[in-house]
């Protein structure tokens, strides 16, 4: 070759090899336009690095919005790492760890047998960071036939946190939880089947119809009374129960827990603590005043007083 650093090999080698029995560099390469180092080859490795002590290959750049090293491959990967016992790929940053973008294949794809395959470290910003605009597709994927596809380990702060327009998340068998589950929102719901959805609000008393469809209570001390429609004033439940496609309108019906009820005051004042049950008004609640005609059509407790007229107001949700 006339110049000894030029790689441009066409045979199973590389086209740069740089060794060093000092502290130095085995290749140094600097450029005021160009590439600092250029590494080609049809067959091996265009650029490989080896160090016992260090750094293998270290690419740095001060220009903007430039690579320190930068990968490309047509068709195949642009950068790889595999690490026996190490990090496969390690990138530390004050904007992004690593960033990968791809046309086709993988933004970013590390392999490592023993250590951990993809290794993000930021103090300021994101760790790691996977974004699609393709329906369906996701931002980060993480595929482990024996192990823990996506681990998320925090002491202080949050393991895994998602957040979603439709779903947070969406677990397509067993889910599995070693400590508590704590839900912000308030009760816990069944989707039901309700006649004349389209008018019923939430706060509404129903009780059982028919074959597992509700309706509005209208009657006094309704021993078939089933719950609250769930969601008045803001009070989201905390769990549904029964969610699932129907050609007809399904509503959450409160079975247990903290949920606004609409009540009526005028059958008698309600005092905290009271129990409910079902009144004359059509879906409204009223202050139970005679234990046998209660028992079994007490729909909860109230929370707040409504000493006269009607009302919403929350109901710790017992049926007894």
């Amino acid at each position: 070759m006339s110049n000894p650093y030029e790689g441009d090999s066409t045979t199973p080698a590389a086209g740069i090899i740089g060794t060093n029995s000092t502290a130095g560099p085995g290749v140094s390469g600097s450029s005021q336009g160009g590439y600092g180092v250029e590494g080609n080859s049809a067959t091996g490795n265009g650029v490989y690095g080896t160090s016992k002590n260090s750094d293998a290959v270290v690419g740095f750049s001060g220009a903007a919005g430039k690579s320190g090293v930068l990968g490309l491959a047509p068709n195949g990967n642009a950068v790889t790492g595999i690490s026996d016992n190490g990090t496969g790929v390690l990138g530390t940053g004050k904007s992004f760890g690593v960033v990968g973008t791809s046309a086709s294949g993988e933004g970013v794809h590390a392999h490592s047998d023993a250590g951990n395959a993809l290794h993000g470290d930021s103090a300021q910003s994101d760790a790691v960071v996977g974004y699609t605009a393709a329906q369906g597709k996701s931002g980060v994927l993480g595929l482990a036939p024996n192990g823990n596809a996506v681990t998320g380990i925090s002491d202080n702060g949050t393991g895994v946190y998602a957040k979603g327009g439709v779903w947070a998340g969406y677990f397509d068998g067993k889910l599995g939880v070693r400590d508590d589950i704590i839900l912000t929102n308030g009760d816990c719901a069944e989707d039901f089947e309700v006649i004349g959805a389209d008018t019923v609000e939430p706060g509404t008393v129903v009780v059982i119809d028919r074959d597992e469809v509700m309706q509005p209570s209208h009657h006094p001390y309704d021993r078939r009374v089933a719950g609250v429609i769930a969601g008045a004033a803001g009070c989201k439940p905390g769990l549904i129960l029964g969610r699932r496609q129907s050609g007809r309108t399904r509503m959450p019906v409160a079975l247990m827990g903290r949920v606004y009820c609409k009540v009526d005051a005028r059958f008698g004042p309600i005092a905290v603590g009271d129990l409910l049950t079902t009144s004359p008004t059509p879906g409204h609640a009223m202050k139970t005043d005679d234990p046998l005609r209660a028992f079994g059509a007490v729909i909860g407790k109230a929370l707040q007083p409504l000493h006269e007229g009607q009302g919403l107001i929350p109901v710790l949700i017992a049926l007894q």
